[in-house]
């Protein structure tokens, strides 16, 4: 058993050994990221909501939030919370259906990201600055292969 673990652990599959690449420079990029929006006093993840907003046309349904950022129904109230005590999003009533509410952002949501989002991109780039355009576009390329695969 100790060895059969040992081949898991010290020589994965090449599957594996590409999943878990995959992870670990999510994670520094993701690191990049965070680092940057914590030196603006900023949490990335509740960027991330404002970014998905925006992607929406600056309105988008609570429970296409959540599926567009892969968390439940429930935790996205929770999510949604800071940002609108911070004056950053505003709750609406949905036009034609009383009982959803329609989320979009306020005019220092817009600010905020229009502000900051430059900076952050330029991280980014510098983050995967160690690929040429042509190994850009394979490396979407192939993610999409793979979000497709797991679909």
């Amino acid at each position: 058993m100790a060895d059969d673990l040992e081949t898991y652990v010290k020589q994965p599959p090449l599957r594996s050994k590409a999943f878990f690449s995959l992870v670990d420079a999510t994670a520094d990029l993701v690191g990049l990221s965070e680092k940057y929006w914590h030196a603006k006093g900023m949490n990335g993840a509740r960027i991330r909501l404002l970014v998905e907003i925006a992607k929406h046309g600056d309105s988008i349904l609570p429970s296409r939030l959540a599926a567009c950022i892969g968390v439940t129904k429930a935790n996205i109230s929770l999510l949604l919370a800071p940002l609108e005590t911070d004056g950053l999003i505003h709750r609406a009533p949905h036009p034609k259906d009383g009982r959803k509410s329609v989320i979009s952002l306020t005019e220092a949501g817009k600010q905020l990201l229009f502000e900051h989002l430059p900076g952050n991109r330029q991280i980014i780039a510098e983050g995967l600055r160690g690929l040429e355009e042509q190994e850009l576009h394979q490396l979407i390329f192939l993610l999409e292969k793979i979000r497709q695969s797991v679909r």
